[in-house]
C-alpha cells in the first residue's frame, strides 16, 4: 500500500491534476497494481463538465490510469524521478468508456505492465467503479530527461 504521502515523493503532479489518492495493492512480481481516485463535487472540472450533471472527464480518467501506470513503473523498475527527468503519457489505444463516473464515486485504477521495449513501457489499464468497468485502454509511457 503507498500513501498521498508517498505518491508525492514518486510523481511530479500536484494539485488539481494529481490524480491517484492512495495505493491499495501492488505486486512487483506480476507487475499489477490497484489504486484510488475519490471523485469529490470540489473537483475543478465539474465547474464546465457538466455544472447540471457534473461528470468527470474520460480525458482524466485516462490520465489517473497513466499516473496509476507511472507509480507501477517506478516500483518495478526501482527508478524514481529526479529533477531531470520527467515520465511522459506517450500513446493510448483501444479507449473505452463504459459508464459515467460522478461525485461521490470511487474510481479504482487496476494496470498491468505488459513489457518494456525501446524505452516505452506498455500497460494494459481500466478503471472501475462498484466493481463496474467505466473505463479502459492500453497505455504507453516513457522517461526522459529534460535539460
Amino acid at each position: 500500500m503507498m500513501d498521498i504521502h508517498h505518491i508525492l515523493t514518486k510523481l511530479p503532479h500536484r494539485y488539481p491534476f494529481l490524480l491517484v489518492d492512495r495505493v491499495l495493492d501492488l505486486d512487483i512480481d506480476a507487475k499489477t497494481i490497484r489504486a484510488v481516485k475519490n471523485i469529490t463535487y470540489n473537483e475543478p472540472c465539474f465547474t464546465g463538465h457538466f455544472p447540471t450533471r457534473p461528470v468527470f472527464p474520460g480525458v482524466l480518467m485516462l490520465e489517473a490510469m497513466a499516473q496509476t501506470c507511472a507509480l507501477l513503473s517506478f516500483e518495478v523498475t526501482g527508478m524514481s524521478l529526479g529533477d531531470d527527468s520527467v515520465f511522459y503519457f506517450v500513446g493510448i489505444d483501444g479507449a473505452r468508456f463504459k459508464r459515467p463516473v460522478e461525485p461521490g464515486d470511487q474510481l479504482i485504477m487496476h494496470a498491468t505492465m505488459d513489457r518494456v521495449r525501446g524505452g516505452i513501457y506498455k500497460f494494459q489499464a481500466r478503471s472501475e467503479v462498484d466493481g463496474e468497468l467505466a473505463s479502459e485502454a492500453e497505455i504507453m509511457c516513457t522517461m526522459r530527461r529534460v535539460v
